[in-house]
């Protein structure tokens, strides 16, 4: 899998471009929560743990047994169709709007950080995760015994990974408009530009993924 990476995980590319901006990080890390506060504000935004994108495959090595993977064309596509100005199957939709944001987490991902502008890991402390699983009603993984392991397996084994593969990391305890901007500011800067991080504030100041 590719190393450590600052700025844009696509150098050369014209800022004023079309951009593409994954949002990775474990379950409850606020990827759904941040791509909620990016739909009200116009941007075009897809879960790729919906819509077909992603397919369960056997993981012994996980506590639940399983693991996802992308399906890399259909993904691919969507990116390169955001490109080339085509659908993108987003949440939501605005012309003016240059940017695509999607999320997700899975064992292949690194396959495809060719096609991304910026890979953005979303974290937050282990119990944190745990107390914003425990309380959304929207998603059922990580409420069982099983559940929790895996998430505390990933942040153990995974996690590490992905923050020496990302160009940008943040810290979701922020309040959610500031993760918002920083994901704004990112999506805009030039390869070479530096983004500022948001701030922490309270444990409890991004809902549940």
């Amino acid at each position: 899998m590719p190393g450590g990476r600052q700025g844009s995980t696509a150098p050369g590319r014209d800022a004023g471009a079309r951009r593409v901006v994954l949002l990775t990080g474990m379950s409850g890390a606020g990827k759904s929560t941040a791509l909620r506060a990016l739909a009200e504000r116009g941007h075009r935004t897809v879960d790729l743990d919906h819509g077909g994108y992603t397919r369960l495959l056997r993981d012994p090595a996980t506590p639940i047994g399983w693991s996802q993977e992308w399906d890399l064309e259909r993904v691919a596509a969507l990116l390169d169709g955001h490109r080339g100005g085509g659908p993108a199957g987003e949440r939501a939709a605005a012309p003016a709007s240059r940017a695509l944001f999607v999320a997700g987490t899975v064992v292949n991902q690194a396959r495809l950080y060719d096609r991304f502008d910026a890979v953005v890991l979303l974290t937050a402390p282990a119990d944190l995760l745990l107390a914003r699983i425990a309380q959304r009603t929207d998603n059922p993984f990580g409420k069982d015994p099983l559940g929790r392991a895996t998430v505390l397996h990933h942040v153990a084994t995974l996690e590490p990974r992905l923050r020496a593969e990302a160009s940008h990391v943040l810290d979701t305890r922020a309040p959610v408009p500031a993760v918002a901007d920083a994901l704004e500011r990112i999506a805009m800067a030039a390869p070479t530009d530096e983004v500022a991080a948001a701030e922490p504030a309270g444990a409890d100041a991004l809902p549940q993924e």
